[in-house]
């Protein structure tokens, strides 16, 4: 368990560049928070639909830098990331509110939080690098709520752990603007990005954002993100299957060529298991045969990497070489647990298959 008053810190001065950021003044005299495409547009005391983002004499503010919602050391198969340093530790944490408004949200409490101010845990990006230092976990995950919304705070931190070795990583819906893009994911070394649905009826209804602002925010986090050293940003996409809504054949089918054609065949995807919260009390859980019919979905599209999450399954958890004519089993899990691990990693670092030698996507270790 992680000490949480060990993070504490005295929030009257950050030593970090407070300039306004994602923003311009309107002739009316209301500032537009151009971090997320919303574009809310405060006057003087406002707050945007995030909560956590507000106008402060005319300069849009994060409410919550320095403050988050607790701290857990987790498996890195938990955000999940499963082709990004396999049976790594990672110190997670969050702070509060969200840009997304999704009817099934599983973490509620944090996101749609509303006294955060009274029980933030306090905590400079300095302190949390030194304490993840201290703990000897790998990597540093912005999670629980939407880090679109704490961008300034998980940038500054992810600098912070980059500089003594540790990866910083995002778990988001992607719902960011083109113009906060390069900033927010230049700063990562791995994210995982939620992927709704495939319909804009969907996105829309179920969680009051677009699709096509995320599948941008996928794109180039694919395609153009780069980390300080040049290398790539480590993605990996998640769906969570909800019963009657983005569960038919043709939305996954359409969803996994996309994802073939605009990201490549070496993106692992997850599909996960729904189960009721928040305003979706009335939805049964996902069936596992729902899960096993997307995976097979997905692998028939092309794709070389799906897995299966939120319920017990070796197999839909068991990463596969991409071979067609080997197939072999690499690595084995049950839940996050590995139970074995045969990727041979080369002195590059590149990992591959020890029965026929094809490479294997991610970052091995």
């Amino acid at each position: 368990m992680i000490d949480q008053t060990a993070i504490a810190f005295d929030r009257t001065g950050t030593g970090y560049d407070a300039a306004p950021r994602w923003q311009h003044a309107l002739p009316d005299g209301r500032v537009q928070c151009d971090l997320c495409p919303r574009g809310c547009r405060l006057a003087d005391g406002q707050r945007g639909f995030c909560f956590v983002r507000s106008n402060h004499g005319g300069r849009i503010v994060c409410d919550t830098y320095g403050r988050s919602s607790g701290f857990a050391i987790d498996p890195v198969e938990k955000k999940p990331l499963n082709h990004f340093l396999p049976g790594s530790r990672v110190l997670s944490f969050g702070t509060a509110g969200c840009n997304s408004g999704c009817r099934f949200c599983q973490n509620w409490d944090i996101s749609k939080a509303r006294d955060w101010d009274r029980l933030g845990v306090e905590a400079s990006p300095d302190r949390i690098a030194a304490v993840a230092d201290d703990y000897g976990v790998e990597s540093v995950a912005f999670t629980y709520n939407d880090p679109i919304v704490f961008a300034e705070y998980a940038i500054d931190t992810a600098r912070t752990c980059r500089a003594r070795g540790i990866h910083p990583i995002a778990v988001t819906a992607g719902y960011m603007s083109a113009c906060a893009r390069p900033e927010f994911y230049g700063a990562m070394d791995a994210a995982n990005i939620d992927l709704k649905g495939f319909t804009e009826d969907f996105y829309r209804k179920v969680t009051g954002t677009h699709l096509q602002d995320v599948l941008d925010t996928i794109d180039y986090a694919v395609n153009e993100a780069r980390t300080p050293s040049g290398d790539h940003v480590w993605v990996e996409l998640t769906t969570l299957l909800i019963p009657g809504l983005n569960d038919d054949d043709a939305q996954l089918h359409a969803e996994c060529a996309w994802i073939r054609e605009h990201c490549g065949p070496d993106v692992p995807l997850h599909f996960s298991a729904f189960h009721p919260a928040w305003r979706m009390l009335d939805v049964p859980p996902t069936p596992p045969e729902t899960l096993t019919r997307a995976r097979r979905i997905a692998m028939g599209e092309g794709l070389h990497y799906v897995y299966t999450g939120n319920v017990h399954d070796i197999e839909g958890d068991t990463t596969l070489c991409p071979n067609p004519e080997c197939r072999a089993a690499l690595i084995r899990r049950d839940w996050y647990r590995i139970l074995e691990n045969r990727i041979r990693v080369d002195a590059d670092g590149t990992g591959r298959c020890p029965d026929c030698n094809t490479p294997i996507a991610g970052l091995w270790q």
